[in-house]
């Protein structure tokens, strides 16, 4: 869908030639699926398009890659994590591992071991996935036995705590991979990139390594999906799905329908602009965030722009130009980089 040029908040009201208005969720994805290589008409509505958007997208199996890394700069690495699978942790060590093993050429043209002086660690559009897998990728970073995140809810079997220790993140492993873990990793300089679409375990990583101070977090307000669910199983098929705890990072913040925000606040581009996107507070009967105050509830919020410009024109968005992660016109990148440059030099100073 990335790739056909859809884009988050686009509303689909046509498949093939069916509407899909009157059509149930179930119905319309089973009308999308379909055997690969085979393609789908998707008929888009966009926000300040005045004209349908026609596109067509090829169905394939979708293979996630977990875990990405390259080196930006002598020095300087950048690892990214898509999503917290159950082998996630130990991709980010392999990772690592190669990142404080790369070499570069020296001035006379010969392979040199540069240190890995600053790392950026990308949960941009992570949407979560596996709790101990956040907590193993928390605790690459973190000090052994330093609290990750706890649960708390009505009953007892929901308030837990979490911490940087094999017995949180191992699930069915008998090795533990942070044990080839490269020493020099809990110290390094690093900078946790985030925005709206960061959700759920990539929240915890990001709440972890900012209360913890291990991390500064760079980006836009997360997506704030800090609920915990159960399934209760009624029979052999059907099973009851219940909301029984919520998320909270190592200095009690609720994530719940507030997510984290930033240290340091970096819109997508330069220009000040970010793609608008719907966050957790926004979903209709979302659960409240216990820790807010009710004068923050209370409190009016700032009236919607009309689109309009002081003329009374109509005033039109920009429009977001697609752009891959981590490549020459990520501007949040860019921007987490320098930071980490300007790091070096406070230090040495």
């Amino acid at each position: 869908a990335y790739k056909a040029g859809v884009q988050a908040g686009d509303l689909i009201i046509k498949l093939d030639d069916t509407p899909v208005r009157g059509m149930t969720l179930n119905d319309a994805v089973k009308r999308m699926r379909g055997k690969p290589k085979t393609s789908i008409i998707l008929t888009i509505a966009r926000k300040n398009e005045t004209k349908p958007i026609v596109l067509t997208i090829v169905r394939d199996k979708i293979k996630v890659q977990s875990v990405k890394s390259k080196m930006l700069e002598p020095g300087f690495g950048y690892l990214r994590v898509t999503q917290f699978q159950e082998e996630t942790v130990a991709d980010v060590v392999k990772h690592l591992d190669k990142l404080f093993k790369q070499e570069t050429k020296d001035k006379d043209g010969k392979e040199t071991k540069v240190p890995l002086r600053g790392l950026v660690l990308d949960l941009r559009n992570d949407p979560g996935g596996l709790l101990n897998s956040a907590v193993g990728v928390s605790s690459v970073f973190l000090a052994p036995k330093a609290l990750v995140v706890s649960t708390d809810g009505r009953t007892e079997d929901a308030k837990r705590k979490y911490f940087a220790s094999s017995e949180d993140y191992l699930r069915g492993h008998k090795d533990d991979p942070l044990k080839g873990l490269p020493a020099a990793v809990k110290n390094v300089p690093l900078i946790v990139l985030v925005n709206g679409g960061s959700a759920s375990a990539s929240e915890i990583v990001a709440g972890a390594l900012q209360d913890h101070q291990r991390a500064v977090v760079v980006g836009t307000q997360t997506f704030g999906k800090g609920s915990v669910q159960t399934i209760l199983p009624l029979s052999n098929n059907t099973a009851v799905k219940l909301t029984t705890a919520r998320y909270y990072t190592p200095s009690g913040r609720s994530i719940q329908a507030k997510g984290i925000e930033p240290d340091v606040a970096v819109e997508e581009s330069a220009n000040g602009a970010s793609h608008e996107r719907i966050r957790e507070a926004d979903l209709e009967h979302h659960l409240d965030n216990d820790k807010e105050k009710a004068a923050d509830k209370a409190a009016p919020k700032a009236a919607p722009k009309n689109g309009k410009s002081k003329n009374g024109d109509e005033e039109e968005a920009p429009k977001a130009a697609p752009f891959e992660f981590a490549s020459k016109n990520d501007y949040q990148l860019s921007q987490a980089l320098n930071l980490l440059k300007a790091w070096q030099v406070i230090q040495r100073r």
